[in-house]
């Protein structure tokens, strides 16, 4: 029998957290480590499925990556890339990070298509283009990305989108060789910012990563060294999504809160109180929360996609009704069955949600088909009634280390089997 989480939800959430790294910050991190002939230390690196089918795949390529406690070693002299299995790939959208660094180095890549989870399409199409502006003659075959690199050089990218994923592949693909590499309409991220920071660490010249266009001045190698990332926001966020409705307080550490900045304004319009300090928040929720009247989700500094799904599970029991419009992935609201599944109102019409709260959720039986799906299953279980029976944990494993142990130490009623 697959794991489930068990909850026995109507319980105050009171305590503190800590939050590791960011997954969507240490991805292409690891990713980034293949352009560096030197060893690299990553800590406060999150112990979770994203992170270690990463390894699997530095592994694959003849790098060593272990992770010792919450540091990750890695040490890429020896790689020497060839054929990344589609079993590898398949498994995690962030396979594609490794394309920029392998070309940057070695001139030549080929892989698999990238996988993930199902919420709509998410072509690599803004990759490609970005490539072959940079010289990069790019060939598909058969499911594969073929790519030739010999003639890389400088280029202009004028994104059509501010993709995260692209905008980090192509910062990662001009840093070693020569050129000036430009990227216009990047994405903005403070993962982006922290991408910047680590390659600059490492010896590279980046600049402008937290703005609409960034540049990458080509270098001769990268070094090593150690490097902590940012705190997870998404993770932070979740967690106060969860205590806003099971109710309570709780002070949450280790991020920055204006990395958050769009998601606690949300959450203080419904009712939630909410102070930020230097390295966290604490949020206090003792009355009902009311409704929100419209969030749209955009690119940062907006509303984050990441962020829709436990959002909408807080308001399912909030006072009113709430509009939730998803702009980035057409098929994020599959989730939305299973919250129905548990009381909820929720009618959904193509990319946007009307969510007409409840006095309350019950407990039930219900299925995590993705990552922040999952999470949002769990944030409203934590404030039914009765118990809840979750399945497909592991598509919530992918970005939450333990998440019944971290919500057990806030007082939850919450175990896995």
């Amino acid at each position: 029998m697959k794991n489930q989480i068990i909850i026995r939800g109507k319980r105050r959430l009171d305590g503190e957290l800590h939050v590791t790294g960011a997954k969507n910050s240490v991805l292409p991190l690891i990713a980034c480590c293949i352009m560096s002939e030197k060893e690299i230390h990553i800590h406060n690196c999150p112990s979770i499925a994203d992170i270690f089918c990463m390894i699997e795949i530095i592994r694959s390529i003849g790098g060593y990556a272990v992770l010792e406690g919450d540091t990750l070693v890695i040490d890429c002299k020896n790689a020497n890339p060839k054929l990344v299995t589609a079993d590898l790939t398949s498994g995690i959208r962030s396979s594609v990070f490794i394309l920029g660094p392998i070309l940057a180095r070695f001139r030549f890549a080929d892989i698999s298509y990238p996988g993930g989870c199902e919420i709509g399409l998410r072509p690599i199409d803004l990759h490609i283009y970005g490539l072959k502006c940079l010289g990069v003659k790019v060939t598909e075959v058969n499911g594969m990305i073929v790519c030739d690199g010999s003639e890389k050089t400088g280029g202009v990218v004028d994104l059509d989108f501010p993709s995260v994923g692209a905008t980090e592949n192509l910062m990662m693909a001009g840093v070693l060789g020569m050129g000036v590499t430009v990227i216009r309409n990047a994405a903005r991220e403070p993962e982006i910012v922290d991408l910047q920071n680590f390659i600059n660490y490492l010896g590279g010249k980046v600049s402008g990563a937290g703005t609409g266009v960034i540049t990458v001045e080509g270098v001769a190698s990268l070094h090593g060294g150690e490097y902590t990332p940012i705190g997870d926001r998404i993770a932070a966020a979740t967690y106060l999504a969860a205590v806003g409705t099971a109710g309570g307080s709780a002070r949450i550490t280790g991020i920055d809160p204006e990395h958050m900045h769009a998601v606690l304004q949300k959450m203080r319009r419904a009712g939630c109180k909410i102070d930020e300090f230097a390295d966290g928040v604490f949020i206090r929720v003792t009355d009902r929360l009311r409704a929100v009247h419209k969030i749209e989700t955009q690119p940062f500094p907006g509303f984050p996609t990441d962020m829709q799904p436990q959002i909408t599970a807080m308001l399912a029991a909030a006072d009113g009704s709430s509009c939730i419009v998803e702009n980035l992935f057409e098929s994020r609201f599959k989730y939305t069955a299973q919250l129905i599944k548990m009381g909820a109102r929720i009618i959904v019409k193509d990319r946007v949600a009307v969510v007409k709260g409840v006095n309350g959720l019950h407990g039930t039986q219900v299925l995590a088909e993705d990552l922040r799906g999952g999470a949002a299953l769990v944030v409203a279980a934590l404030g039914a009634e009765g118990e809840t029976v979750i399945g497909g944990v592991q598509h919530i494993d992918r970005g939450y280390k333990n998440i019944e142990e971290s919500f057990a130490r806030l007082g939850a009623d919450i175990v896995r089997v």
